[in-house]
């Protein structure tokens, strides 16, 4: 009973809303005071100003510390006071020079009279014999040992400070190298 008086109460309010939208009222001053703004003269609107030609603006600093970051403290590495390391650039370069290390890859070993060759497929599919003491990869990479698992090599890197610094690489057998 209780919910049936709910809605009926519920209902009655929405019937008295719906009620005042439908008034039967003619309008009439509603009517005048349109009447009255179509009488008035049209309104003139001014022209647009001319459009000026803003200088093309080139941004310099580019180049230049984010103003977001905070300034960076640059020094100058140590550098070691032994001999300096650098890739010899009168030394005839070798056929597997061309070619990044990760590019080649070791796929056996040869042993003949007490000397050890290792057999490296470059990225073209060719294999080439390499012993200790030859050159390979684009970082100036000598041989130093070839053993039947790995050739280990160094290297001769750029340290990003205008020097140079060696770095010791191990090309496994069957692929990948690593650094």
């Amino acid at each position: 009973m209780q919910i049936l008086s709910k809605r009926a109460l519920a209902t009655a309010a929405l019937a008295a809303a719906l009620a005042g939208c439908g008034s039967s009222g003619d309008h009439q001053d509603l009517r005048a005071f349109m009447e009255e703004v179509q009488a008035r003269p049209p309104g003139r609107i001014e022209p647009l100003p001319p459009f000026e030609q803003v200088p093309p603006f080139a941004y310099q600093a580019s180049n230049m510390r984010s103003p977001f970051e905070p300034p960076v403290e640059i020094r100058a590495p140590n550098r070691p006071s032994g001999p300096q390391v650098k890739p010899d650039p009168n030394r005839p370069k070798q056929y597997l020079e061309q070619y990044p290390v990760a590019n080649l890859t070791m796929v056996g070993t040869l042993s003949q009279n007490a000397r050890t060759f290792a057999l490296v497929q470059d990225a073209d599919g060719g294999v080439h014999r390499v012993e200790r003491g030859d050159y390979m990869g684009t970082d100036h990479g000598r041989i130093l040992a070839i053993e039947e698992s790995a050739i280990e090599l160094i290297e001769i890197v750029p340290d990003g400070t205008g020097g140079w610094v060696e770095r010791s690489r191990t090309v496994p057998l069957g692929g990948g190298d690593r650094g």
